[in-house]
């Protein structure tokens, strides 16, 4: 009964003495009966067409158009047909452009668009009218609050554009589960799209910054390779290969956000393990095949991360392409083949179990508030695979900073094995046996069966319905894995030389900084003075040679600087210490 909407194409009589309905199909059919072909269909000019019931003797009863219009959304139903005027037009055309390959609109469109499309395509011509759906949920303000032009509770996007760029915008809606029918807050100032910059677009553009610095200083020009022996090299050319092959599987499924997780944690691989592991093989001095490996390597998986990310990340991909390869546009190339790259899942899953190890052991020094570059005596892994990272002890002794790895298979010496129901799985499954086996599982009344299954309490419980969660003893620095099938234990006491070469470790650190901020180049050599209190020069007599390689100093001389050298000053080992360095010659 609205005002606007297609006006329902019916003529009644207004005497129900004379009953009469007509319905019309087409414009010829109206300009036959009313005399009149109108150019306008909508109200209110179709309402003015009135004419004589023709079975009404006395002449005085009219035709007049029912009141009542369509939905709205039947015109938008109507589109994929109405917009090339078929069937009078364009019917070849229409039969090779339908079903739409997918369509997209909010949540609120299932009982609308996505409800009008369906029923005017199968009426019309037995067939859905899209084979794909993509339903997007609300996006609300911090107070789950609607958007609203009137109220103004959302960040202006031009400002978000000028401020992070239009492609930390596009991830941030992309990334969420808004893509999924779920609804995304966003607060008035942005933070999560902030947050892309940060855990996104960054880690992208300071790898792709990270290649350019030392080849340019190199003047390497690497080349498309993914036949390095490096273990490194090929752990990451099998994630590469997983990459490719999962987001073009999710983007032909229209799984958006899923091909953006897939991306963020290929990027936590890349920049957190690969580089990171790598820095060492860039900053030789020579030239040889483990040098060229790497940086082969890291241009061949840089140039695939930007095609890959082209969809996602349009204007930063295009940005890293164009430099890696002077090319014209990311825009222009194929979507890559996961086939270029060599698959291990073995060695992938053996890796990211290191990795997962590595991550537990830093957020135990977090924890115990142990500095990264403090050396500790050992770490303790215990599981019943452990001994499948055997080959593995010297990437996570140097990654986690300890002397000693320890594989061990006697999990119960550090922790035990809780099982955890999942209650929203089974709750109706279990019924009144619910609270029965969620008691047996806190007493450890279970046992795990084959294939899976697990016996809890009255009930048998599959794959899927129940977790087992490893709870590490008191008194102990360790922690499960994600797995839950082992734990991590970090010995945490501190030796008078393990501070001491932490010391020597932190103090290569700040001669970094003090070397960036005198402005000299990667590849330069120094002369460095230190200045400080009595246990950093005891760290230089003990370390003084890894100091020298490690910040590239010709000479490490104890005491103030020579006339003219950079100086810088820092706190380390209580006290305030002072550096001076110097170009050498």
């Amino acid at each position: 009964n609205r005002f606007w909407g297609t006006p329902i194409p019916v003529w009644k009589s207004d005497d129900p003495n004379y009953p009469r309905v007509d319905v019309y199909g087409s414009l010829d059919e109206i300009e036959r009966d009313f005399g009149v072909r109108p150019d306008n269909l909508h109200r209110p000019f179709v309402d003015q067409l009135v004419r004589p019931n023709p079975d009404d003797p006395t002449g005085k009863s009219q035709m007049r158009r029912v009141p009542e219009v369509l939905d709205c959304w039947f015109e938008s139903g109507a589109m994929p047909f109405a917009q090339v005027h078929y069937p009078f037009e364009n019917k070849e055309w229409f039969d090779s452009h339908s079903p739409a390959d997918f369509i997209v609109e909010y949540i609120g469109q299932t009982r609308g668009w996505f409800y009008t499309l369906m029923v005017l395509g199968t009426s019309l011509f037995d067939r859905p009218p899209f084979t794909n759906c993509i339903c997007h949920g609300i996006v609300l303000d911090e107070n789950a609050q609607k958007l609203s032009k009137k109220l103004r509770n959302y960040p202006d996007p031009m400002e978000m554009c000028d401020t992070y760029g239009s492609d930390a915008l596009r991830w941030f809606l992309m990334s969420s589960a808004i893509l999924r029918g779920g609804d995304l807050q966003i607060d008035r100032d942005g933070a999560g799209i902030k947050d892309v910059m940060r855990l996104v677009l960054n880690p992208v553009y300071n790898a792709y910054y990270f290649f350019t610095l030392y080849a340019n200083s190199d003047e390497i020009e690497a080349q498309f390779r993914t036949d390095s022996k490096q273990l490194l090299d090929r752990y990451i050319l099998a994630k590469t290969h997983r990459l490719v092959s999962d987001t073009r599987q999710q983007l032909d499924d229209y799984d958006i956000a899923g091909a953006c997780a897939t991306v963020s944690g290929f990027l936590d691989a890349m920049n957190n393990w690969y580089i990171r592991r790598s820095r060492a093989r860039f900053w030789r001095e020579t030239h040889d095949q483990d040098k060229r490996d790497a940086y082969d390597t890291l241009y061949s998986v840089l140039l695939t991360v930007a095609k890959v990310t082209a969809p996602l990340l349009p204007l930063l991909s295009e940005e890293i392409f164009r430099g890696l390869t002077a090319e014209t546009s990311v825009h222009l190339e194929d979507y890559p083949s996961p086939e270029l790259y060599p698959a291990d899942d073995e060695l992938v899953a053996v890796m990211d179990r290191v990795r997962d190890v590595c991550s537990v052991a830093l957020s135990l020094r977090d924890t115990y508030k142990l500095r990264t570059r403090l050396p500790l005596q050992t770490l303790t892994i215990a599981g019943t695979d452990s001994q499948s990272l055997a080959g593995y002890s010297d990437l996570i002794r140097d990654e986690v900073n300890v002397k000693q790895v320890v594989l061990s298979t006697d999990v119960a010496q550090h922790g035990t094995f809780q099982l955890q129901v999942n209650a929203r799985v089974v709750g109706k499954k279990l019924g009144q046996d619910m609270k029965a086996v969620m008691t047996a599982s806190k007493t450890g009344d279970w046992k795990l069966l084959e294939h899976g299954q697990a016996q809890v309490g009255p009930a048998i419980l599959e794959a899927g319905e129940y977790d087992m969660r490893l709870q590490s003893k008191d008194g102990l620095a360790s922690q499960g894995l994600s797995t839950n099938d082992s734990v991590v234990v970090l010995d945490t006491r501190v030796t008078a030389e393990l501070e001491q070469e932490g010391l020597a470790r932190d103090l290569v650190r700040l001669v970094q900084q003090a070397r960036k901020e005198a402005g000299l180049q990667i590849a330069d050599q120094i002369h460095l003075w230190v200045s400080g209190p009595p246990e950093v020069h005891a760290a230089i007599d003990t370390h003084a040679q890894y100091i020298a390689s490690q910040t590239l100093a010709a000479t490490v001389n104890q005491g103030e600087g020579a006339p003219g050298a950079f100086s810088h000053e820092s706190e380390l080992g209580g006290g305030a210490t002072r550096l001076a360095l110097s170009r050498a010659e």
